[in-house]
Order: C-alpha cells, then sequence, then structure tokens
C-alpha cells in the first residue's frame, strides 16, 4: 500500500513512517496541512494519516477540502484530542477511523490496513504463493518446499514486491520505487546486490529456479 502521512511533529511522523515501511508499505509525508492537501490531490495513495492539529490547515478542514473534490480516500485521524466529541467531529469531517495519542503503532497498522481492506477487499493480502515458496506477510516469514529461509527487512520487501507481480516483468525502476522509495537512479547496484543475495537463498538450495533475469528489462519470479 502507498501510504500519506500528514503529522507535524516529525518525530511521531518518523516514527509512523519507519514503521509502515518494516511492514512492507511505502509511505510519503507531509508537515503541514496546506502541502499534504496538494499532495493528496496530485497522488494516488490508499490510505491517509491525518494529525487533527496541523499547520497552515488544519486536518478537519483539510479532509472536508478532500470529500468536497469527491475524493474518498479513507482517512484514519490522530489526536491528542480524544474525546467522545472530537471523535464525531472528525467521523463528520470526512473520516473513517479515528485514533487517540498516545496509541500503540501495532494498533495503527491494523486500522491502517482494515480502512484498505474496506475499500478494496483485495489490498491487502496476508499470504503470497509461488510454486513451493510461500510468504506469510504477517508473521513476516518465508518458506520454501517448507524450509524457513531468513531474510532481511529490504530482502523480504523486495522478494514481497516481486511475489506480487509474479509472471510479470519488474523492471530496475519499479524496484527503486517501491522497494527503495527512490524516484531517481541513485547511480550503485544496490538492485543488483540485493537480487544476488535473493537469489542465493530462495533458489541455491533448489532443483529449479523460480527468480530470473530478463536481460534488457529487469526480473521476473516464476515457476
Amino acid at each position: 500500500m502507498r501510504i500519506l502521512i500528514i503529522e507535524d511533529d516529525l518525530e511521531a511522523a518518523s516514527y509512523i513512517r519507519k514503521g509502515l515501511t518494516q511492514s512492507g508499505h511505502v509511505a510519503d509525508h507531509a508537515a503541514d496541512g496546506e502541502t499534504g492537501l496538494q499532495m493528496a490531490r496530485t497522488a494516488e495513495y490508499d490510505v491517509l494519516v491525518v494529525d487533527r492539529m496541523l499547520p497552515h490547515m488544519d486536518g478537519l478542514t483539510l479532509v472536508k477540502a478532500l470529500r468536497d473534490d469527491g475524493d474518498n480516500t479513507p482517512v484514519l485521524f490522530l489526536s491528542a484530542l480524544g474525546e467522545v466529541d472530537h471523535r464525531i467531529e472528525g467521523l463528520r469531517a470526512g473520516g473513517d477511523d479515528y485514533l487517540a495519542k498516545p496509541y500503540a503503532f501495532a494498533e495503527l497498522l491494523a486500522r491502517v490496513e482494515a480502512q484498505a481492506r474496506r475499500r478494496d477487499p483485495n489490498a491487502v493480502q496476508t499470504r503470497l504463493q509461488v510454486g513451493d515458496l510461500e510468504m506469510d506477510l504477517l508473521a513476516r516469514t518465508v518458506k520454501r518446499d517448507g524450509k524457513n529461509i531468513l531474510l532481511q527487512p529490504r530482502e523480504f520487501r523486495l522478494l514481497e514486491f516481486l511475489m506480487k507481480h509474479a509472471g510479470q516483468v519488474v523492471t530496475r525502476t519499479m524496484l527503486l520505487e517501491k522497494v527503495w522509495d527512490y524516484h531517481f537512479d541513485p547511480q550503485t547496484n544496490v538492485i543488483d546486490v540485493h537480487i544476488s543475495r535473493l537469489r542465493g537463498k530462495i533458489d541455491k538450495e533448489f532443483d529449479t529456479p523460480l527468480l530470473h533475469t530478463v536481460r534488457g528489462a529487469g526480473y521476473r519470479l516464476q515457476e
């Protein structure tokens, strides 16, 4: 999923963004209401995480503006204002859910994924499989032919993206944007290094290779 965090507390925003990224999602950040509204209008997001009290434009006004535009992207409000009346205000402004601060990240993640499922029941998958290669996105485990495979966080995200696009050619640009969250070419061999490591873990000790290089195009994961 791609999630926009609109939060002026930079430490809180960094904490949320790191957690979402480690959970396999892509997270963008805006530090004020006006910037957040512009980003929400110009890019497609699966869920918006919006703080109520923002500089330049408060969260309620921001969400009302999006709803007036006909934008129905799910919104999870975050706020130190946790009284019933405040929650009702947030929901009536167009919010889909409301989480009072302080909160546990696990609950925030569950609420974000629940909103994505309501919008598209197929948006959040919990298990992926290609041949005898299996990935459990909740337990963060990978197995091939019943054998556990230990992956580093970036390797896990790389494999997850490849499995979600199994049978398709995945380009280097796609990997840079979706796995590394780069929107430019860093002019390094970072992809080659990670592909090599991943291939060594999921293919080396098995008879049938799954991860294939498509010369001049990218990579394909398939039986």
